[in-house]
């Protein structure tokens, strides 16, 4: 079974036991570590937000306002069957990215300084997630966006986020 684990980049420490690689191999194989072949183009920097956008849509823009909706499908979901944190994390910087450009200006480059999740409760297989963002603050050197992620059925809340953002060049004082 440890064949699975070991490959010709693999570094795999002598003081590891054949049970120990054995049960981490069993492990990885549940969690589906082995079970998937990612398209090359998925193997590269910002792939899995490239992954995501695949499943989202664009519902309304307005100045400072912007809506989307997610498809919670199998490629972005994770092994409890909800969708994936990553995707989650992916899906907030493409929104939140969107919506400050409604406000700041293709003139100032935007430089993610922080963005924040929480992750209040999981989203099931098939699901439609309405992901609202808006802005708090702009101004001339950094842009603040909150979103929510509610479930289009129930309205429930899932998942909350906030991004801010560094305008470069900065303005000069």
């Amino acid at each position: 079974m440890a064949e699975n684990v070991e490959s010709k980049n693999t570094v795999i420490s002598e003081k590891l036991s054949a049970d120990s690689i054995s049960k981490m191999n069993g492990l990885l194989n549940s969690v589906g570590v082995f079970n998937f072949d990612f398209p090359d183009q998925y193997e590269t920097k910002d792939s899995f937000s490239e992954l995501t956008r695949g499943y989202l849509k664009v519902q309304h823009i307005h100045p400072g306002k912007i809506s989307c909706i997610i498809s919670v499908k199998p490629p972005i979901m994770n092994v409890y069957g909800s969708l994936h944190g990553g995707a989650v994390g992916a899906v907030a910087e493409r929104v939140a990215i969107a919506c400050a450009r409604t406000i700041v200006g293709k003139d100032k480059e935007l430089f993610l300084g922080e963005l924040s999740i929480s992750y209040l409760s999981g989203t099931t297989q098939n699901a439609e997630v309405i992901v609202n963002a808006s802005i708090v603050r702009s101004g001339r050197n950094l842009t603040v966006v909150a979103m929510d992620f509610r479930l289009k059925d129930s309205e429930k809340l899932s998942y909350i986020s906030r991004a801010t953002f560094y305008h470069m060049p900065v303005a000069s004082l």
